[in-house]
């Protein structure tokens, strides 16, 4: 049977990489070559980027586009010392029986990276090689990184046309402050591990789904500074009209699609209250469009 690679690191599963494995599909069966933990990490650790989503999620997503099978390679200080021979032969023949492989133009691999496609081209053993430009139909170019720069910016809505689909979050249902509970919006306070991407401080519209069932939500990230004391980031998701929910503990997924607002610092609670009943309703006409 055909054997098709397609090889990259695959954060978010962009459009770029969903045109990968598309391509791949028409060589064979479908095997994703993807890598845990970033590189980056082993390297410089203090540069290493936020995922866009989990190692789990990561291989659902490869899977749901296109990826008949998902290898997961522990990149460690070992297996970066691997010359790019010893890369094509141990990895690429012998483990994945390779008849095809599908990369990015700019792959590159082996130690200090000293292999590329042209390597991989002259030094090909048994298998063909495709690379594509990974971009928009603009001609421009698609990158996790630039996603998580949109994210990071705010800018949701850019992300999640790269991405095709909404950027999330998800982690357990943390105690908070509850001072929405006590003001008439009760949220649900997210806790998310430290390499989740997170957007820019504001409020955003989006859905809120736990134990498969999923609400419109009013979302908040920030700081909260109309409230006195020192606080840490925290994003928290109000499902509209819900009063009583008790998700505690709970895993939540956190959807994230428009972007309403700037976090405001207000002068009064009032002047909150009449923002928040506004962040509501704007919240619930952009879902139903």
């Amino acid at each position: 049977m055909n054997r098709a690679v397609a090889i990259g690191i695959f954060d978010g599963v962009h459009a770029g990489h969903q045109e990968l494995l598309k391509l791949a599909k028409l060589y064979g069966k479908v095997i994703a070559l993807t890598f845990y933990p970033h590189p980056t990490s082993v390297f410089a650790p203090e540069r290493t980027p936020s995922q866009l989503v989990s190692l789990d999620d990561r291989i659902a997503l490869l899977k749901h586009h296109g990826a008949d099978e998902v290898v997961v390679i522990e990149f460690t200080k070992e297996f970066s010392a691997l010359s790019p021979d010893q890369f094509i032969e141990d990895i690429l023949v012998k483990k994945l029986q390779a008849t095809h492989i599908v990369v990015g133009e700019n792959f590159t691999f082996g130690h200090k990276a000293a292999g590329n496609v042209e390597y991989l081209r002259n030094h090909k053993r048994g298998f063909d090689v495709t690379a594509i430009k990974l971009e928009e139909n603009r001609g421009v170019p698609v990158s996790s990184t630039r996603i998580r720069n949109l994210i990071m910016d705010g800018d949701v809505e850019r992300a999640a046309d790269l991405l095709t689909r909404p950027h999330y979050v998800s982690g357990p249902v943390v105690h908070g402050e509850k001072r929405g509970r006590e003001i008439g919006y009760p949220t649900a306070n997210i806790g998310l591990a430290s390499y989740a991407t997170i957007p820019a401080d504001g409020v955003y519209a989006g859905w809120l789904t736990v134990g498969g069932i999923r609400w419109p939500a009013a979302i908040s990230i920030g700081t909260n500074p109309t409230f006195p004391g020192i606080r840490g980031r925290q994003v928290e998701a109000y499902a509209l009209d819900e009063t009583d929910l008790d998700l505690y503990d709970q895993e939540a997924k956190l959807e994230i699609l428009y972007r309403l607002r700037d976090t405001l610092k207000f002068e009064s609670l009032d002047e909150l209250l009449v923002q928040m009943a506004s962040d509501c309703m704007q919240t619930r006409v952009l879902l139903k469009s």
